[in-house]
């Protein structure tokens, strides 16, 4: 996801727009990079912003048995937006829940978070790159950004170490992961910032490992897809000048899609709440994984390998 043309893209937008960004930032505390990773994931910069029409799909939405209430409010805010002029209905083209503009924000976010930044008197996120930048900004500080502090770094990890304290839900300073062994990720101790972070290993022990700190749950809070979440923030960290990702300390056992559904298969027999069997390594599997991996005595990752799939099939 992280491309070579999002890569070029995102630089030249940052590049371009040095100064709406310095101004963002001292404004709501939200470096460039986040907003720019955010924008290329959401709609390839404006490219793909959908092509339905909002007004419909919402009013569908509010008298589908699903989530009625959700889409209600959705809908509601969608008028808002009309009634105060910044889109007209016709102009509302948009993805299938509703999702408007180039950020894809949904429509009660756009009319309470939206900014008219080149004060035309309305909020464009379809096609007015300023309005889209600050509402981007302003919807990121609302998640709870803390300005001036790291969401994402790359780090090393030893061969060997206590694996069961890996995961978003445990938390240390860098001392303790440097007495660990983590260090950074050319090899040099960690930069102490007084902030505790979370050891995010997506591939498992012998992939790459990042410690994810409190801005990381902003990322959680715009998409709760954890594969999600984590290319954005290592966008953001490419984009921050970070340098390319280290493979990892060896090969990766990786499970493909079809096995990945079979392992979900598995620990539902075993009475875990994986969520859907997607054939996707989310936060339910991932946690699901951990316990199975602590009562079968191996080691604890949360990273499904061929091995743990063969010893839950011969059980």
């Amino acid at each position: 996801m992280v491309s070579g043309y999002r890569m070029k893209h995102g630089t030249r937008l940052l590049r371009e727009n040095a100064a709406k960004f310095r101004e963002l930032e001292r404004r709501y505390g939200v470096p460039g990079p986040v907003i720019i990773g955010f924008w290329g994931l959401e709609t390839d910069f404006g490219a793909n912003i959908g092509n339905l029409p909002v007004m419909k799909s919402l009013a569908t939405l509010t008298f589908d048995c699903r989530r009625p209430e959700l889409f209600r409010e959705q809908l509601m805010s969608a008028l808002k937006i009309a009634e105060r002029g910044d889109l007209r209905p016709r102009e509302m083209i948009g993805a299938w829940a509703g999702e408007l503009g180039q950020l894809q924000f949904q429509p009660k976010d756009y009319y309470e978070l939206g900014v008219d930044y080149n004060g035309n008197g309305r909020v464009n996120l379809l096609t007015e790159v300023p309005d889209v930048l600050a509402s981007g900004a302003r919807l990121i500080q609302s998640h709870g950004w803390r300005a001036g502090e790291p969401w994402l770094v790359e780090v090393r990890v030893p061969h060997s170490m206590p694996w069961q304290e890996a995961g978003l839900e445990i938390h240390h300073g860098e001392a303790k992961w440097s007495s660990w062994g983590v260090t950074q990720r050319d090899g040099s101790p960690l930069k102490s910032t007084g902030l505790e972070s979370s050891l995010l290993l997506p591939m498992g022990r012998n992939g790459p490992a990042f410690l994810a700190y409190p801005n990381f749950d902003v990322y959680l809070q715009w998409n709760q897809s954890l594969v999600y979440a984590t290319t954005a923030a290592y966008f953001a960290t490419c984009l921050a000048t970070a340098p390319p990702r280290f493979a990892g300390n060896a090969k990766v056992e990786a499970l493909s899609f079809r096995q990945i559904k079979q392992l979900q298969h598995l620990l539902q027999g075993r009475g875990y709440g994986v969520g859907c069997v997607d054939g996707m390594i989310g936060a339910n599997t991932r946690a699901s994984v951990r316990d199975v991996q602590a009562k079968l005595g191996l080691l604890v990752d949360g990273y499904p390998a061929q091995s743990l799939l063969q010893r839950l099939a011969g059980n």
